[in-house]
């Protein structure tokens, strides 16, 4: 007995400091890699140094919250308004809950008030109004124009007629991912010039290849514009097709999570500009209403803090963004990619070569196809852009298929890949982008440079890695939990070699069941899954409740035992894994992600004890 009791202390040390170690190397290899510019390191431009095309004319005046103890009351943010001797109205649809302004007024008197305000501790933000705009020039083509190479026989795998046409989806290798997930279950907001989601009469119609894609109800953030988020550009439809394109329906062209929902929020204008609290409003409405991701095809040569801190803000709601690096053909990527908390993506074309006109630079994360409307490199007979559904230009009641080029259409590209991710219960942004990242094709099999970023994105090896990156992990964890918490205990007192054989394997079903093992999601994911897109990441399913809940209606069939035991290992390695990694958020509780890993992690030390208990029996 004191033989059997020494061991049994020695492995319960030795899976101790194994647990440790585990979870310090955990933690290290999922820290965030977004070395992206914070908005606390944005130094803002003075409105006088600017040209009238880069700014409104306007100072954009962000004050401190006093309901989330930053400082100052109601009443004083109220009189330093009054005090500033200029008019000044809300900037917008978020503008009172986020105290955020504009003040307009002679060039001089703006700059004046800037110098005299940054130091004023209501105020944490003053900086001009930027303008940005779509990512530079981009290259249109309509589909019709170019005749096919006599040579060319198309494939098609969706029955979708132009799909062949489609290199950019073969290129992130779309078909293979689509054998497991088609993004069900995410909504992505399309933040642009608006989407052609719906008919207008007399004013706009829906794009005939969206016909099929699910969407929210559209905003338009642009006043005096187009209404409900429509698009009266063409920049924005084509986007939201490279995202969601109604796929498989025996017309045009595919989409990379087709079945997934689109959110169209309106930010620019017909010309294709827009103003910073648009911007900013909208990816606030985004995060509040629903979205888990973000794509931005748009931007501007400067930074701006408000946007920087809408980003964080959508960020700390669980919710992906993703932007175009800019089409300037320079070592810079523009804003808001360089943003903490964006995506950076460059644009390859047909050949996986970065395009003559991409951005490239060290705040650059991943490439995907951005095409080249110029050339026929792959020798198809048509022009190596990016094939979508959009309407004519600046005419929402006409359409074609078009192809385009730029960093604008390689962003979508990694959207879509963003919500195949996410669809697969991975919903924590700085985990949608390492797994992006880490599953990306370097062309020079190379970590990471300037050029490519990580490389150009995979959709079938991101949505495998989803699942099978955190096996392996959760396996390790599941070996440790298992040698310290049943040391000395269940099968080891077992008679017989045959009843010790049929003890470990129930247990190795039942764990590999609750961890996710054998190629297959968690039960904990499948579960929410077959619950529906909003309950993963449920309190509930992400907790001690199923194996507890098993457990008692189970416990008194003695051959299920072994099972038991295994399903509550299981568990208690998945919610551990989760408290360390957390690749899921959890809905619901106050807090964030601190509060999101004591949860998980105290439901995994009641899924443990579960296991102890049964194996005693």
């Amino acid at each position: 007995m004191r033989l059997v009791s020494a061991l049994s202390r020695h492995r319960t040390l030795l899976s101790a400091s194994g647990l440790a170690a585990a979870s310090v190397w955990l933690a290290a290899e999922h820290r965030s890699t977004d070395d992206g510019v914070r908005a606390a390191d944005i130094t803002p431009v003075s409105v006088a140094d600017l040209d009238l095309g880069e700014t409104t004319g306007a100072l954009l005046l962000d004050l401190v919250e006093p309901e989330d103890g930053e400082g100052g009351s109601e009443a004083e943010l109220r009189a330093l308004l009054d005090d500033l001797g200029l008019a000044w109205e809300p900037a917008g649809f978020y503008s009172e809950g986020e105290h955020l302004f504009r003040v307009v007024g002679e060039p001089e008197q703006l700059a004046e008030l800037q110098t005299t305000l940054a130091s004023n501790p209501l105020v944490e933000v003053v900086e001009p109004e930027l303008v940005y705009s779509l990512v530079g020039d981009v290259g249109i083509e309509p589909a019709d124009e170019v005749e096919p190479s006599k040579e060319r026989r198309p494939r098609f795998e969706p029955d979708d007629p132009m799909y062949a046409r489609q290199w950019h989806m073969q290129m992130i290798h779309t078909p293979e991912a689509w054998g497991i997930t088609k993004g069900e279950g995410v909504i992505v907001a399309v933040i642009d010039t608006g989407v052609a989601w719906k008919d207008l009469p007399g004013v706009a119609k829906q794009a005939p290849d969206l016909a099929g894609t699910a969407f929210t109800n559209g905003v338009s953030f642009v006043p005096n514009s187009i209404a409900d988020g429509l698009d009266d550009h063409l920049h924005g439809t084509h986007v939201a097709g490279t995202i969601a394109q109604t796929t498989h329906n025996a017309l045009g062209v595919t989409g990379v999570a087709f079945k997934s929902t689109i959110m169209p929020l309106k930010v620019l204008s017909g010309d294709g500009r827009g103003q910073i609290p648009w911007i900013a409003n909208a990816i606030r409405y985004a995060a509040d209403h629903g979205a888990q991701v973000i794509n931005m095809s748009l931007g501007g040569p400067m930074p701006s803090s408000v946007l920087a801190k809408a980003i964080d803000y959508a960020n700390s709601k669980g919710v992906t963004v993703v932007c175009a690096a800019g089409n300037e053909s320079r070592g810079r990527v523009g804003w808001p990619a360089s943003n903490n908390g964006s995506v950076a993506v460059a644009a390859v074309d047909a050949m996986g070569v970065r395009t003559w006109y991409s951005n490239w630079g060290k705040d650059l994360d991943v490439s995907a196809p951005g095409g080249d409307t110029r050339v026929d490199k792959n020798g198809d007979g048509y022009p190596d852009g990016v094939l979508q559904n959009t309407i004519l230009l600046q005419d929402p009641l006409k359409n074609d298929y078009m192809w385009l080029q730029g960093t604008s259409m390689a962003s979508p590209h990694a959207a879509g890949v963003a919500a195949l991710v996410v669809s697969r219960g991975v919903n924590n942004p700085p985990e949608v982008e390492r797994i992006l990242k880490k599953t990306a094709k370097h062309p020079n099999n190379i970590e990471w440079d300037k050029e490519y970023g990580a490389g150009i994105i995979d959709a079938v090896a991101a949505v495998d890695a989803a699942i099978e990156s955190y096996q392996v992990e959760r396996g390790g964890l599941l070996g440790l939990l298992g040698l310290g918490g049943l040391a000395g205990l269940g099968v080891a007192g077992l008679a017989s070699r045959r009843a010790r054989v049929a003890a470990f394997a129930s247990m190795f079903l039942g764990a590999g069941l609750a961890a996710g093992a054998f190629g297959l999601a968690p039960i904990a994911y499948a579960a929410a899954d077959l619950a529906g897109a909003t309950a993963i990441g449920s309190p509930l399913f992400l907790s001690a409740l199923l194996p507890l809940l098993a457990t008692l209606l189970l416990v008194g069939f003695r051959p299920l035992r072994g099972v038991l035991v295994g399903l509550n290992l299981g568990y208690a390695a998945l919610l551990l894994h989760g408290a360390i990694v957390l690749p899921t958020l959890l809905n619901g509780l106050p807090g964030g992600p601190t509060i999101d890993r004591l949860w998980l992690a105290a439901h995994a030390l009641v899924a443990l004890a579960l296991a102890r208990r049964v194996s005693r029996m």
